[in-house]
């Protein structure tokens, strides 16, 4: 074990887990593509979760589609209320700060996305798509491997963040230490060692004359450290940043006003991960899903006016993702189950808006499911390839086309 990862966090606790899985070796770093802002070093990927598996023919509508209407005789969205993109799809009625975003072209819409054989258990899919591996159990994340890859500063605490109480499997690396962050004011080492006690603990670790010593010690001592410098440091780098936009008073706002504060205080990170949700919206669908959907299209655009108010919307790349999406006809609680193929979201950043992959067919459907047409793979390839400026194939292990949501 040559690293540990650690969750921090108000709640998170002192942990440590191994990683063992084999790192397919260090890639050299792409130059910079035209047509996209600054290097690769300078641009943030902003990624996030939303957990519990999104409806995703209630986000994006197909109201051109009568076997829609037929499947779902209560949850489906009447036409006149579909923010239309065309005359088959539009966006849900609660999602108009991010069509309107759609609109001025600084929104991509990924249609239909999942992989092979798909997988309907929460903790199993969630898994597939934060380690990009479904046909096999790995101990590290997809956005881990890249920091693995991405020659980043030892030094720097906040080469990537996630803004949740326990560090996702996405981020899970084998040499760079990620901080979980609930909020900034909860923020500090879970520990029940006082400062004299990490002193005595970390000189304990290091004391080869020890009978009997760990080779795991000075491991859990370093990261102790980082976590508790950390823990100090993150307040006064991001003081003093202000902002006009108004963020909504939710979850997901206070996250991205956080996001947006990282981000502007230029501290070297390349990666934040923001949680939303849950959409695991078995029962009484609707108000819960427009809730959420409203939730995170009103925090997206206060995130997006604040980047911009500080010249940092170019180079933010934002992306959500969700473990599956839901079946096509509503249940007997208007609602619905565990599903397949969703749709995924890219904001800002030098794209190309508009939609991508194929409009799902709600006539050949799996199992009553609906069909992948874009394998998730492909779009991680596409971020890290053309963003994040490195070699995907060891990261999402294999090779998979990118797509053109990203400006040449």
């Amino acid at each position: 074990m040559k690293r540990s990862r650690f969750l921090l966090g108000s709640l998170a606790g002192l942990t440590v887990a191994a990683t063992t899985d084999s790192l397919f070796g260090a890639a050299l770093a792409q130059p910079a593509l035209p047509g996209l802002p600054g290097n690769a070093d300078e641009r943030v990927f902003v990624l996030i979760n939303l957990q519990g598996g999104n409806d995703g023919l209630n986000t994006i509508v197909p109201h051109g589609t009568a076997a829609y209407y037929q499947a779902r005789p209560t949850l489906g969205i009447a036409p006149n209320d579909v923010l239309h993109i065309d005359n088959e799809i539009g966006f849900n009625p609660a999602m108009r700060s991010l069509y309107n975003m759609f609109q001025r072209g600084d929104v991509a819409v990924v249609q239909a996305v999942g992989y092979p054989k798909p997988d309907h258990s929460h903790f199993r899919s969630t898994e597939i798509w934060q380690t990009a591996a479904p046909d096999r159990y790995l101990s590290t994340g997809w956005l881990g491997r890249y920091l693995d890859g991405a020659d980043l500063s030892q030094s720097n605490l906040f080469n990537a963040v996630a803004l949740a109480q326990v560090l996702p499997e996405a981020l899970i690396s084998r040499k760079i230490d990620v901080p979980a962050i609930g909020a900034v004011q909860g923020y500090r080492l879970a520990s029940d060692r006082a400062p004299g006690e990490r002193s005595a603990f970390a000189s304990l670790a290091t004391d080869t004359s020890v009978p009997f010593q760990s080779p795991y010690l000075g491991t859990v001592a370093e990261i102790e450290d980082d976590a508790q410098r950390g823990s100090e440091e993150l307040p006064g780098l991001i003081a003093g940043y202000t902002t006009t936009a108004s963020y909504p008073a939710t979850p997901v706002g206070r996250s991205l006003a956080l996001a947006a504060q990282i981000v502007g205080s230029r501290l070297g990170t390349r990666v934040i991960y923001v949680q939303h949700g849950s959409f695991d919206t078995h029962a009484a669908q609707k108000p819960t899903q427009d809730r959420l959907l409203g939730e995170l299209s009103d925090a997206l655009k206060a995130f997006y006016d604040d980047l911009a108010e500080h010249g940092n919307d170019k180079r933010t790349l934002t992306m959500t993702f969700s473990e599956f999406g839901r079946r096509v006809a509503e249940n007997a609680s208007r609602g619905t189950d565990h599903g397949e193929a969703s749709p995924m979201f890219l904001v800002g950043g030098g794209l190309k808006g508009g939609v991508y992959g194929e409009q799902p067919s709600l006539e050949n459907l799996d199992n009553g499911d609906v069909t992948f047409t874009v394998d998730f793979r492909s779009v991680y390839a596409t971020v890290i390839e053309r963003w994040l400026g490195r070699p995907s194939g060891d990261i999402v292990l294999g090779q998979f086309g990118v797509l053109p949501f990203l400006k040449a």
